[in-house]
């Protein structure tokens, strides 16, 4: 995990823990008690347990995990101690990063490698350490790094394999530190997941990489709550012929990922991928579509969302609908982020490479191969997810 230090990446690591010793269910985590083609989703299709999975990863914050969850105030102190042990013993390895990114989240634990190719060299050595020492059967990166402004996705460097190989060695800055990790995962041979709104994997080089190496590459930007919640109502609306005249949103949050947000060049990003959804989903564009994300230091990982839904009906009459959602970010974000590991890592084990569209279920901005509109709406996302599962267990 890119991130590892990050509210996210530690609720995950410590909620596998929990799982593993008994001290907590396996509520949020989508895939646990699933029945594909007759029988458990890990007997039919060979998917990895929970208990299976080895978490590892880099972060600008080299403090050990437990300090790191101590400071994003995600678990409860019971779940601190009970998890404790885990953390404690899993420090982050230096990672690769670039202020000029992401201009709001810093830290000192960097790797010595001032170009984009050295950079490369450090993750792809870290990579291949951890396969070895951990005896790992497969291995999946997965991108929780904090959001990173977008480069320009037309810059020369992003085209061709060969075009971002040159930009590597040129140390080309329209190569972003994601697409680092990105480029170094295919490289090796591992899975790689986009959960954040950086650019990231999709560019035309490094899907065309990972459609070369056989690598299975999703994302981008996790969908955990307000936008999971548009693409539930939107389809609703437009199944019962309810015009959306307006959708405003708004959220407050306070973690980390509310800090990086708080620079507008990252903000972008983020916008970017949440304001794509409901024009795709409605089939007509809702003009006065208002997102709003906000820093707001007390409220920490207690995300608050709220929508204030204007919509016409029959004879032209006009209704609203509120939402106020309530959630805790990195709690609804971990167990999707330990599931995209596990669907991912199937991915390889069937030799299925290139974009993963039928992931698109957990993601804001899905990648789609050939660049076309992806499938926002979240019901016929899952049954794409449901049935590529149940293929794969025929062919079992």
């Amino acid at each position: 995990m890119v991130g590892l230090g990050g509210a996210v990446a530690t609720t995950a690591v410590a909620g596998l823990e929990l799982v593993r010793n008994g001290a907590a269910g396996t509520d949020g985590l989508p895939l646990a008690g699933l029945e594909v083609a007759g029988g458990p989703v890990e007997e039919t299709t060979g998917i990895v347990g929970y208990d299976s999975l080895v978490i590892r990863g880099w972060d600008l914050d080299g403090s050990d995990l437990r300090k790191a969850a101590e400071q994003h105030g995600v678990l409860d102190h019971r779940q601190l101690e009970q998890a404790g042990p885990a953390l404690s013993g899993v420090t982050p390895w230096p990672a690769a990063g670039d202020a000029d990114f992401c201009r709001n989240v810093t830290g000192g634990n960097v790797v010595l490698a001032e170009t984009r190719r050295a950079q490369v060299d450090a993750v792809r050595a870290d990579l291949r350490r951890f396969r070895e020492e951990e005896s790992l059967d497969g291995l999946v990166l997965v991108n929780l790094a904090s959001t990173e402004r977008w480069p320009d996705p037309a810059a020369a460097a992003l085209q061709t394999v060969e075009t971002f190989e040159a930009g590597l060695d040129a140390d080309d800055r329209a190569i972003t530190p994601a697409m680092v990790y990105a480029y170094a995962a295919i490289a090796e041979g591992v899975g790689y997941v986009n959960f954040t709104p950086s650019l990231a994997a999709d560019v035309p080089a490094l899907t065309a990489f990972a459609e070369t190496r056989g690598v299975p590459i999703a994302g981008k930007d996790g969908k955990t709550g307000q936008t999971m919640m548009k693409t539930v109502l939107a389809p609703a609306f437009r199944s019962r012929s309810l015009t959306v005249e307006g959708w405003y949103s708004t959220n407050i949050l306070g973690n980390r990922d509310g800090l990086a947000l708080d620079d507008p060049d990252s903000l972008e990003s983020k916008l970017q991928t949440k304001g794509s959804v409901l024009d795709s989903i409605l089939g007509y564009p809702v003009e006065d579509h208002v997102v709003r994300i906000d820093y707001y230091r007390p409220r920490g990982d207690q995300k608050e969302a709220w929508d204030a839904i204007d919509l016409v009906g029959f004879l032209g009459q006009r209704m609203q609908v509120k939402v106020d959602f309530q959630c805790r970010d990195s709690i609804l974000a971990a167990p999707l982020a330990l599931e995209l590991a596990r669907l991912t890592d199937l991915a390889q084990q069937r030799g299925e490479g290139g974009v993963q569209r039928h992931l698109g279920w957990f993601f804001k901005a899905p990648m789609t191969a050939d660049g076309s509109v992806p499938e926002h709406a979240l019901h016929r996302q899952e049954t794409a997810l449901l049935d590529w599962l149940a293929a794969g267990a025929a062919g079992r």
